[in-house]
């Protein structure tokens, strides 16, 4: 896997200027829309980048939204979304027609149904991590984001059944108190003074990005995040964990589902 599928998007920004950029407009707060259109800047064979989108590239343990692109004369199935030295890349599959041009208007639509559930996964990714944080001082190691199952992995951890019966209990509880959760810029300053210590990871975020975009959950949690998330945490629904495993000395993965 790319090392910046791995990070926030924030980490794969570009120091050059010779692919043109692309604006992550679903940023900081519209990851409800799923249909726009744009202007191709670049095509090939194998991906379509336009000079703004709404699909989300892989980046910070969340996959890429699918979906398609229509453009005159042709269009072609979203398989994959990257960010390459600041441009988005839609990479397709199976394409109609000819391939548009640079200048050319396309129209994007957005895997509705993948969006929906990436947005509440996300959400409940944070809603766990922060009660987990909070019930047993253990910080979010890494985590990865699927439609169908997520997992996180917790240091210093060594759960117990009974603690993963809390710790779902107490995850579910957060989740029904239908929370607003906010996502807006901060300036980094004050994101510094306010996120709690132990989530965010602050330090690895380069000085140069500022403002941050952060996500903040009622009055539960708050950590910059470049992922897709729901406006309230009653759009979650209620999580099942359904594993519990070692990763290493002082590592424990907790898997869980969305129950809807």
């Amino acid at each position: 896997m790319r090392l910046c599928a791995l990070r926030p998007l924030w980490f794969c920004e570009s120091v050059s200027t010779a692919i043109p950029m692309t604006e992550l407009r679903y940023l900081p707060d519209s990851d409800d829309v799923t249909t726009f259109t744009a202007s191709v800047t670049d095509a090939t064979d194998d991906y379509i980048v336009l000079d703004g989108t709404y699909f989300y590239p892989e980046g910070g343990g969340q996959p890429a939204d699918h979906g398609t692109l229509h453009w005159d004369g042709g269009s072609a199935p979203v398989v994959d979304v990257q960010k390459e030295h600041g441009a988005v890349r839609h990479y397709i599959d199976d394409r109609e027609g000819e391939r548009p041009e640079q200048g050319d208007e396309a129209t994007g639509q957005i895997d509705e149904a993948r969006r929906r559930t990436l947005r509440r996964m996300h959400t409940a990714q944070h809603v766990l991590s922060k009660v987990v944080l909070d019930v047993f001082g253990a910080q979010t190691a890494g985590n990865q984001i699927h439609t169908d199952r997520s997992r996180i992995d917790f240091e210093p951890a060594d759960f117990s059944e009974e603690d993963v019966a809390v710790i779902e209990e107490r995850t579910n509880t957060a989740i029904e108190q239908d929370l607003p959760v906010e996502k807006k810029e901060m300036e980094r300053a004050r994101a510094e003074e306010h996120t709690p210590e132990g989530r965010g990871l602050l330090n690895l975020i380069p000085d140069h990005v500022d403002p941050l975009r952060m996500v903040q959950i009622g009055d539960l949690d708050l950590c910059p995040c470049g992922g897709t998330h729901v406006d309230r945490t009653r759009d979650i629904g209620r999580i099942r964990i359904t594993n519990r495993t070692s990763k290493g000395a002082e590592v424990d993965r907790i898997e869980f589902k969305l129950e809807d």
